[in-house]
């Protein structure tokens, strides 16, 4: 449901399982304006002849998959329909749904903007993202009792990977996510800190969690803040969701690097910026956006009591991670693995070698 990069819907004219949902639900059908948001999934917005704003979309494509993560945002619907939940908690109700097009109607948010718009901006500052760690906090919190809540293992990050690709992944790969792949596959010491993250997961007090954090699943309206795209929850670490705010940061650090070394007019050597440079800037940039992490820690802080033993520190190994899976994203769109991805991707790898030594760094020394 992010409000960014707005393209061409898919003509409804087909899909009239979207007017079959909406009959059956008495909203009416879509006006003349219908307006479709960036994402991997269909999905179209606006206001119906009724006057119900409404957003629907499908997950994955049609007459494809996508059921799972279909099955998961509904769980997480299940979860708040008949319990007691934090009015902090708060998200694009769902006002109804179907299993065989696999699409699901939400209210419409039509004024919102999105966490990694306003981020942008300089507008996501200490209040949201002290909203956000309470918003976090009382997903943990939620009793979701027998809502047959998905308790399987998330697929980030890939252990399997770390030996060998099957053929269909060689295949279906792009040269850059080969590339990407290379770098984890030769990389003994990051397999031993990636296989010792999944254990330290295993152990730990498995929580409901969101499990695909980023700064575009936040919807901002009048300084309030929603959370939306539930297709990954499901039973998971809660330091996932900690660790993927604080590499979210960690990540508009690394990208404000190449503007700010330019802005101060210095020399680059003929190759670029030198590595003092560098990391003298980053050190620089997460200064300046640390506060939002600790933010984010003080509210999950007040919503959940004293923290268990070793939540900063997988926070932090989930945050470095969280920078590797980035470059790995970004490498399905493109041939080559880009110069700033890779440099992220080492800032992430010296997290998850040391975690212990980042938790002040990143700003989760709230949760120690």
């Amino acid at each position: 449901m992010d409000v960014r990069g707005r393209f061409e819907p898919v003509e409804l004219s087909r899909a009239p399982e979207v007017g079959e949902l909406f009959e059956r639900l008495g909203l009416g059908g879509f006006g003349e304006i219908v307006t479709s948001h960036s994402g991997r999934n269909d999905n179209w917005a606006g206001v119906t002849s009724t006057g119900a704003r409404v957003f629907v979309k499908r997950h994955g494509e049609f007459g494809g998959g996508g059921l799972n993560g279909f099955d998961r945002a509904l769980s997480f619907e299940k979860a708040v329909a008949d319990r007691p939940v934090s009015a902090e908690l708060r998200y694009p109700a769902v006002l109804g749904h179907d299993r065989e097009s696999r699409l699901v109607a939400f209210e419409w948010l039509e004024d919102a903007r999105s966490g990694a718009d306003l981020a942008f901006d300089g507008g996501f500052g200490e209040d949201l993202s002290e909203q956000a760690g309470r918003c976090v906090g009382h997903v943990h919190d939620l009793d979701v009792g027998d809502t047959g809540i998905d308790d399987s293992v998330p697929p980030m990050p890939p252990v399997g990977v770390l030996d060998s690709l099957t053929l269909s992944q060689w295949v279906e790969s792009s040269g850059a996510q080969l590339k990407a792949w290379a770098l984890l596959q030769l990389d003994p010491d990051l397999a031993v800190a990636l296989r010792e993250l999944r254990a330290a997961e295993a152990s730990a007090g498995l929580r409901p969690g969101h499990c695909d954090l980023r700064l575009d699943q936040f919807l901002v309206v009048d300084e309030v803040l929603h959370l939306t795209d539930w297709e990954e929850f499901r039973l998971a670490d809660p330091a996932r969701d900690v660790g993927s705010f604080a590499g979210e940061w960690l990540y508009q650090a690394v990208k404000a690097i190449p503007a700010a070394l330019d802005a101060e007019g210095g020399e680059p050597l003929e190759h670029g910026y030198t590595h003092e440079a560098v990391v003298a800037q980053g050190v620089r940039e997460l200064e300046r956006l640390r506060p939002r992490i600790e933010a984010f820690c003080r509210g999950y802080r007040e919503v959940r009591g004293e923290p268990e033993v070793g939540l900063a520190e997988r926070a932090a190994r989930y945050a470095g991670w969280h920078l590797i899976e980035r470059m790995i994203a970004a490498a399905t769109r493109r041939s080559r693995v880009a110069a700033l991805d890779l440099g992220a991707a080492g800032i992430g790898r010296s997290i998850l070698l040391k975690p212990a030594a980042f938790i002040g760094v990143l700003g989760l020394g709230g949760l120690a």
